[in-house]
């Protein structure tokens, strides 16, 4: 389990805190690393460069000289891409240049470039950052007070903190980034990475949560309790078989002893 330093609110330093295996198992994946990060970068062309191929370019349209007889390489336009103000032997095109990445390796890649920044003791914790209006001297005293001056620092707050992200907008070496939604890029950017304890502390409840969950499905679900069938009523017995003559036997019986008397 990897530690880091912790400083309070004042810029003191206290004794160095835990960090959570959701996001520091100690994993580095360079591969993964190296993959998310070209993918970032190419990501971010816009991918609408252009130019002009011959085809193009307007005019041109007529041989400028015959074929043969005049001493000359032969040409077929003006417009050509060794000509003065002909079009581009082979422009670039607009095109998309991006590129998808799927969500777990994306996670991997994110755990990982924390693994590497606390395996390097480049994170700190801090209590949460309390601005009431943004100022940038007093973002960049206490980033001096906790021994961060004049270093890329990202900072990762607990929520969206306005006054503290206007406060870094002039500090082009700090960068302020809510929880989670910073990139691989921006942790691997920084020298160091200020992380609110309270973010912390919020992922770890909500990994607990998710731990928890089954145990309180099963919990809901209980014991299973039978429900008792009820039986059918059984039908009477006929005739035949409680042993009892039927009605049409016993008036043949009958009969037949009528005639025998006669």
């Amino acid at each position: 389990m990897f530690k880091a330093r912790y400083y309070k609110t004042d810029g003191k330093k206290g004794r160095n805190r835990s960090l959570p295996d959701v996001h520091f198992d100690g994993v580095v994946n360079d591969a993964v690393l190296h993959q998310v990060v070209k993918a970032y970068l190419a990501n971010q062309r816009q991918g609408t460069h252009a130019a002009k191929s011959r085809g193009q370019v307007a005019g041109g349209s007529r041989k400028p000289w015959r074929q043969k007889g005049t001493g000359r390489a032969r040409q077929g336009t003006i417009r050509a891409a060794q000509w003065t103000g002909g079009g581009r032997a082979f422009p670039p095109i607009p095109h998309s240049w991006n590129q998808k990445i799927p969500r777990k390796v994306k996670a991997l890649a994110r755990r990982s470039a924390f693994n590497a920044r606390a395996g390097e003791d480049r994170v700190v914790l801090v209590d949460a950052l309390a601005m009431d209006a943004p100022k940038t001297a007093a973002l960049r005293d206490y980033l001096a007070s906790i021994e961060l001056g004049g270093t890329k620092v990202l900072v990762l707050t607990d929520g969206l903190k306005e006054a503290v992200h206007l406060s870094a907008r002039n500090m082009s070496h700090v960068e302020v980034r809510v929880f989670g939604t910073e990139s691989v890029y921006d942790i691997l950017w920084a020298d160091t990475v200020v992380i609110e304890r309270t973010a912390l502390e919020a992922l770890e409840s909500a990994a607990d949560e998710v731990a928890e969950a089954p145990a309180a499905e099963v919990a809901v679900e209980g014991p299973v309790v039978e429900t008792p069938v009820e039986e059918a009523p059984v039908a009477e017995a006929s005739a035949d078989e409680a042993g009892e003559p039927a009605a049409d036997d016993a008036e043949d019986g009958s009969s037949e002893e009528e005639v025998e008397d006669a």
